[in-house]
Formats: C-alpha cells, structure tokens, sequence
C-alpha cells in the first residue's frame, strides 16, 4: 500500500510540474517581442528589428519548456515504478 501512495505521490508531482511548466509557456505566448514598440500618442506600433536587439524568448518560457520536461520525466519514472 506504501509502494502505491508513493507512487501516486510521484505521478501526482510530475502531472504538477508539466502543468506549471506549460502555463509558463502558454504566457510566453502573450509578451509583446523585444522588437515591437507602441506609441500612445500615435496610436501604432513600430516594428524596428536588428538581428542583435532581437530577444526571440524570454526566462519565462525557457523555465517552462524546462518545468514541462522535468515533469514528463517524473511521470515517466513513475511509470516504471
């Protein structure tokens, strides 16, 4: 009974951690690119890109494709367990 609470326990964990780490990566989604900037006074976007300025992601979906990883992993192990 031990052996299938923490087993449980574990898939339970990895289930938790893929789900933060593909929220995290669903708000990635959302940011406005380095690359985009929005005049008020204007109303309009500019769109002003150089390849060096160009910040493709941000820590918050590289933490979350790793969140999701780490927690398919987990339920993998669990798996075998």
């Amino acid at each position: 009974m031990v052996a299938f609470t923490l087993i449980e326990s574990v898939r339970m964990a990895g289930y938790a951690l893929a789900t933060l780490g593909m929220l995290l990566v669903f708000l990635e989604f959302f940011q406005q690119p380095s690359y985009v900037s929005y005049d008020p006074e204007f109303e309009n976007y500019n769109v002003d890109i150089s390849p060096q300025a160009v910040r493709e992601h941000t820590w918050i979906g590289r933490l979350g494709a790793l969140f999701a990883a780490a927690g398919f992993a987990v339920e993998f192990l669990a798996f075998f367990l």
